[in-house]
Parts: structure tokens; C-alpha cells; sequence
């Protein structure tokens, strides 16, 4: 399965995975079909404004996460 997700988190909140406060992301699709996913998968697309743009979610048979990508 594949989801598309709109993001756009500042710095300082996802500073709070870093803090072990945050361990998920619950979120929309662009479908408005609720999305929750490991936080740490986003570190590759952290910058110093935070993470933002358009990302493409990969997910196995059993809901597992396989892969990300931005588009």
C-alpha cells in the first residue's frame, strides 16, 4: 500500500523525537484517510526549517513500513 502525505513540521517539534517524546507521526493522506507511521523515518528530510513537502509512504501487507520517498 501507498500513501501520499502533505508535511510541513517545524524544527522544534520534530525536535521532540529527538527528546524521545515523539515516536509516531498520525497524519492525513491527501485522500483525508488518517496515516500514522514511525517518526524516525522522516530524519533523512529534516533541515534546518524542519521537514517539509509532499512524500510517498510504502507500506508492506502487513502495515509495516517499507520505504519513503519525496516527491
Amino acid at each position: 500500500m501507498k500513501v501520499v502525505v502533505e508535511l510541513n513540521v517545524s524544527a522544534g517539534d520534530y525536535l521532540a523525537h529527538y527528546q524521545g517524546i515523539a515516536r509516531t507521526v498520525v497524519t492525513t493522506d491527501i485522500h483525508g484517510k488518517s496515516v500514522r507511521f514511525p517518526s524516525e523515518i522522516l530524519r533523512p528530510f529534516v533541515s534546518h526549517n524542519g521537514i517539509r513537502g509532499t512524500f510517498e509512504i510504502t507500506f508492506d501487507a502487513n502495515n509495516k513500513f517499507k520505504n519513503i520517498r519525496k516527491l
